[in-house]
């Protein structure tokens, strides 16, 4: 398959994250456009290491989701945690928090 059809796909899939992180309210969504981002960058990095020849990138990539599975066990534990202060995941209820 040819190299432009994964770049063409991890860019829809970088924009999709994008427009969700920076429309939603909600955390768990925004959460989510964020994760899809980083596997849209993961996805390009694995497209140019095989299309190379070079597994150094598939090994960074695997590092990556190491480091993501790490964020999405500390990220939902500061979103349970604002559940049970506001009893609500909307990111604007955040402000509130403040006083």
């Amino acid at each position: 398959m040819p190299i432009e059809y994964y770049v063409f796909l991890s860019l829809v899939l970088f924009c999709i994250g994008i427009a969700g992180t920076l429309m939603r309210r909600n955390a768990i969504i925004i959460f989510m456009c964020i994760e899809m981002m980083l596997n849209a960058t993961n996805l390009l990095l694995v497209a140019f290491s095989k299309m190379h020849n070079d597994p150094s990138a598939q090994i960074f990539v695997f590092f990556s989701m190491v480091v993501a599975a790490a964020e999405v066990s500390v990220g939902l534990a500061i979103i349970v945690m604002m559940y049970r202060k506001v009893h609500s995941v909307d990111v604007n209820i955040l402000n509130r928090l403040k006083h």
